[in-house]
C-alpha cells in the first residue's frame, strides 16, 4: 500500500469564506499515483471546515445565514471563550460543518456522487491556515 501526504495553506482575507478545494485535491490525487483508495482531507485548524456539498452560490448563502444563525460573530460577550480572541463563534460554525471528508478513489479519479465537491470552510480568517491531504491506497 502506498500513502501520499500534502498540505495546502490558505490565507483567507474575510473572516468567513467557502472555498472550492476540489481541484486542489484532484491534483494531489493525481501526483500521488494512487489508483484505488482512500482520500482524507481535513482541516488543521480548530477555526476551520472541510466539508462536501454543492458548488452552488445560493446554497453557499444559506451556509451563511444558517451558521449565523447558529452561531451569530456579535456581540462577543455572549460567549464565555472569547476574551483574548473573539472567535467562539468560530469554534462553533467549525463543530457544526465538520472537520474533514474522506471520498473513496476509483480508477485515479476522486470517486463522487452528482454535484459533489470538496470545500474549505474559514470561519476566522485573515490568517494562515493548512489542510491535510492524506491519501492511502495501491
Amino acid at each position: 500500500m502506498k500513502s501520499f501526504r500534502q498540505e495546502l495553506t490558505f490565507r483567507v482575507p474575510k473572516r468567513r469564506e467557502l472555498l472550492n478545494i476540489t481541484p486542489q485535491v484532484a491534483e494531489a490525487l493525481l501526483t500521488s499515483g494512487i489508483q484505488e483508495g482512500l482520500c482524507l482531507v481535513n482541516a488543521m485548524h480548530i477555526t476551520a471546515s472541510v466539508f462536501i456539498n454543492d458548488n452552488e452560490s445560493g446554497l453557499h448563502a444559506d451556509f451563511e445565514k444558517w451558521l449565523e444563525c447558529l452561531a451569530p460573530e456579535k456581540p462577543h460577550s455572549q460567549y464565555r471563550h472569547n476574551g483574548a480572541e473573539d472567535n467562539a463563534d468560530a469554534h462553533l460554525k467549525r463543530s457544526i460543518m465538520g472537520r474533514e471528508v474522506v471520498v473513496a478513489v476509483t480508477k485515479g479519479q476522486l470517486d463522487f456522487g452528482p454535484w459533489e465537491q470538496i470545500f474549505y470552510g474559514e470561519f476566522d480568517g485573515q490568517r494562515a491556515k493548512r489542510v491535510l491531504i492524506k491519501i492511502v491506497g495501491e
